[in-house]
Parts: structure tokens; sequence; C-alpha cells
């Protein structure tokens, strides 16, 4: 049962690698605001939908070199492997966690019509995520580097 599930899991990280997932799903957030203030329900819908249903659309990337990829690897490397989570208030995981309050009072102001609080806030929010996983990006490629040049150097020992 276990592995049935690990399977499962691996698939969906898999295709939620692809980078047209991460870029695709990237403005997410913001329709979901938008459709707050404009009180668009069937739009609110729809963007909670494309969130969900998004890391399964896309089939897996055939390469690890974008940046959108790495985003996910990374991410996943953050949790499972340092065991970080992705919300505290150590950097940079505070970086997503002030996005995290930023996209709440996105909401909050798209409720109340606030469209300049609105608006400051969605793009605070994406920034600070994009700043986060920009992080993260960076330490995975230097461990991953650190890695692959440990391998290669094992290879030319032989």
């Amino acid at each position: 049962m276990s592995s049935a599930l690990e399977r499962a899991e691996e698939a969906l990280w898999s295709r939620h690698s692809n980078p047209k997932s991460g870029w695709t799903r990237l403005p997410t957030g913001a329709v979901i605001v938008y459709a707050v203030y404009r009180r668009d329900w069937r739009l609110l819908i729809a963007g909670l939908l494309w969130a969900a249903v998004n890391p399964f659309v896309f089939s897996p990337p055939e390469t690890d070199d974008a940046w959108m990829t790495r985003v996910v690897l990374a991410e996943r490397w953050w949790v499972r492997e340092v065991e970080n989570g992705t919300m505290g208030a150590t950097y940079p995981n505070i970086c997503n966690s002030l996005g995290a309050i930023s996209f709440g009072y996105a909401l909050l102001a798209a409720w109340r019509r606030r469209p300049v609080a609105t608006a400051v806030a969605t793009v605070l929010g994406m920034g600070l995520k994009l700043w986060w996983v920009g992080v993260l990006v960076r330490r995975y490629d230097t461990v991953r580097g650190s890695t692959l040049d440990a391998a290669a150097d094992r290879v030319h020992d032989r």
C-alpha cells in the first residue's frame, strides 16, 4: 500500500515539475484574488479547480534544466531531504510566511474592494514567493552541483 502511495506521489511531483505546470500555476493566486474582488464565483471556482488539477495536467519534463522545474525539485528537496517546512521565522522561510500573510491580506482587501491594497498585497505576496523559491533553487543547485562534482570525481578516480 505504501509503495503505491509513494509511486502516486512521485508521479504527481514529476508531472508538477514540468515548467508549464509552474508557469501556468503562478498567476492562479492573482486570478483568485481578482475573482474575490469582482465577486465572480465562477472564476473563483475555476481558479481553485485549476490550482487542484494543474499538477496532474502536464507530462514529466524531459530534463531538469528549466528554472521552474528546479523550483519544484528544490521545494521538494527542502521539505523532504533537508527536513524544513515551508513556513517559519527563519530565512528563507520567512519570505514564504510573509508571502502567505500578504496573500491573505490581498484576499481581505479584495473582499473590501480596496484596489490599491489588493494589487500591492498580491504583487508583494507573489514577489516573496518567488524570492523564497529562488533561494531554494540556488541552495538546491549548489548541493546538486557538489553531489555531481563528487560523483564525477569518483568516476575519474577509478
